[in-house]
């Protein structure tokens, strides 16, 4: 079967069009074009050319990202710079500035470092044609079974303080190699105690999640030594990370404790 490519002006019209049977949406091309090139997608291939796609907003202390906005967009851009140490992270010049914000969030295992960020920033997914909004949460895990539905954009709060956010990232190649796991956090204190704690970890898992048991230590307490042993005694639970060329699921669970443990002290 060849493949055919259909190009729409707006998300609202390629979400009808992908309703009418199976086809594939094409934002960056990082990860579909590959595919394509393998011969492992064939038919129905699904463009946008709505420039609103790749608009960037603030509103007060409310961040919205286009689906099509870039890494290299994000890299770049004054307003999001506890967000550069993620999209910098993220491939090299020639990925960045193909890789998109809605295309992070759908990217296979090992892939996804963005949404892993966005995860722990509490964003929410923006749905095309009206589809109202849904926690990046729900998107990350519905789209296996194709029900996630298409992105058109991110919204998010940025903390307030930009040291209660942090970022870790683990690779073979420094520094735009693909994740053996990453891990973002936001930590709110008020009177010294962390309030709203919200942790998550990639490539441990088919998709980014959260890590609740770490959470759970982290909430209401200081972040002093005794504190930071909790957390990473308890950074694996919950977790079932899988085995790949990078690394096997034994050392993704022995390394993550060690790799959390550097992350909050980063951050105490």
């Amino acid at each position: 079967m060849a493949v055919t490519v259909e190009t729409h002006p707006t998300l609202t019209e390629a979400a009808q069009a992908m309703a009418r049977g199976d086809a594939v949406y094409l934002g960056g091309g990082t990860g579909v074009m590959r595919l394509i090139n393998a011969g492992v997608i064939r038919g129905r291939v699904l463009r946008v050319t709505d420039p609103g796609l790749r608009e960037i907003s603030l509103s007060g202390e409310t961040v919205r990202l286009g689906a099509g906005v870039t890494m290299a967009a994000v890299a770049g851009h004054r307003d999001l710079a506890i967000l550069h140490p993620v999209a910098g992270t993220i491939g090299g010049p020639a990925i960045r500035v193909m890789a998109t914000v809605g295309g992070n969030l759908f990217a296979p295992h090992p892939y996804g470092d963005f949404a892993t960020a966005l995860l722990a920033l509490g964003a929410r997914a923006v749905m095309a044609g009206g589809g109202g909004t849904r926690p990046v949460e729900e998107v990350l895990r519905d789209r296996a079974g194709g029900r996630a539905g298409l992105v058109a954009a991110v919204e998010f709060a940025r903390p307030r303080d930009a040291r209660t956010f942090g970022w870790h990232k683990v690779s073979r190649v420094k520094p735009k190699g693909v994740s053996v796991l990453a891990i973002a956090a936001v930590l709110p204190r008020e009177g010294g105690r962390i309030r709203g704690a919200r942790v998550a970890f990639g490539a441990m898992g088919p998709a980014p999640a959260r890590a609740a048991a770490v959470e759970r230590v982290l909430e209401g307490q200081s972040l002093d030594a005794a504190t930071i042993a909790r957390a990473a005694e308890v950074a694996a639970e919950g977790f079932d990370p899988p085995t790949d060329a990078l690394a096997s699921a034994w050392y993704r669970r022995e390394v993550a404790g060690v790799h959390l443990r550097r992350l909050l002290e980063e951050m105490a």
